[in-house]
């Protein structure tokens, strides 16, 4: 599993010890196998909606961690083999699927308007944001990627890494190659003391790789320029789902 999996699980568990410690009256230390039964994850689903305002898909999120865990367990503990079938059916609520929002192709282009590509760090937005739009990259795979993973002979390619350890590459447009091709050589005098191909694509001032936070806060801050314009839509949730919305590089 990914870490940011692993941390969805173990908030699950967090979550679940602080019901049954306060709804309960069963403190963690006192918990025990005979204790975890359909009934009280059935309770402990109805307390994450009602009282704690979780959306159903959290929910299901939340429950697909116990599940995850109870098949582990009946395997270790099969005398309780039981409880663990009758936990493992419990159903997923249905939620609505949301739609995608998206971006015209003015919007978009709008947003990049907003660079300012005579500073380094402007070209370095500029370049992330290009690679988004082109790849379709999760924020997190593009935190990841490192000079190694870009390859700009004919066919260019990125080399992402996504959920599970899985890789793919992504072919990338012209004008994605272009960009990619200036930014890479000045990359190593930018990226002062960081070792050449692994250093990461995307680093901060402190030469330390952008995070996922750090890429959020960069995307928004060229939203929130372009919001203030006339002519852009102030009702759209940009994220970077939006960004594979519109092909070919229209900027």
């Amino acid at each position: 599993m990914s870490p940011n999996t692993i941390i969805s699980y173990r908030d699950a568990f967090k979550l679940f010890l602080i019901f049954c410690s306060q709804h309960e009256g069963l403190a963690p230390e006192k918990l025990t196998f005979t204790m975890v039964t359909k009934e009280r994850i059935i309770s402990f689903l109805d307390w994450l909606e009602n009282s704690r305002g979780c959306s159903a898909a959290t929910r299901n999120q939340r429950l697909s961690a116990i599940c995850g865990f109870i098949r582990y367990v009946q395997q270790e503990v099969p005398d309780h083999l039981f409880e663990w079938q009758r936990i493992q059916g419990i159903p997923s609520k249905k939620t609505a699927q949301p739609l995608v929002p998206y971006l015209t192709e003015d919007a978009l282009s709008l947003l990049f308007q907003q660079l300012d590509t005579t500073t380094a760090q402007g070209r370095r937005d500029l370049v992330l944001l290009a690679v988004m739009y082109d790849s379709a990259a999760r924020v997190q795979e593009l935190a990841d990627l490192r000079v190694c993973d870009v390859r700009l002979t004919s066919p260019a390619i990125v080399t992402l890494l996504g959920k599970g350890q899985k890789t793919r590459q992504v072919p990338l447009l012209v004008r994605t190659k272009e960009l990619l091709t200036g930014y890479v050589a000045q990359h190593q005098k930018l990226a002062r003391g960081i070792p050449g191909r692994e250093a990461p694509l995307f680093f901060n001032q402190r030469r330390e790789k952008l995070s996922r936070w750090g890429i959020a806060h960069i995307l928004q801050k060229y939203v929130v320029m372009a919001q203030s314009q006339d002519t852009c839509p102030s009702n759209v949730r940009v994220t970077p789902m939006c960004f594979a919305t519109l092909r070919p590089w229209v900027c």
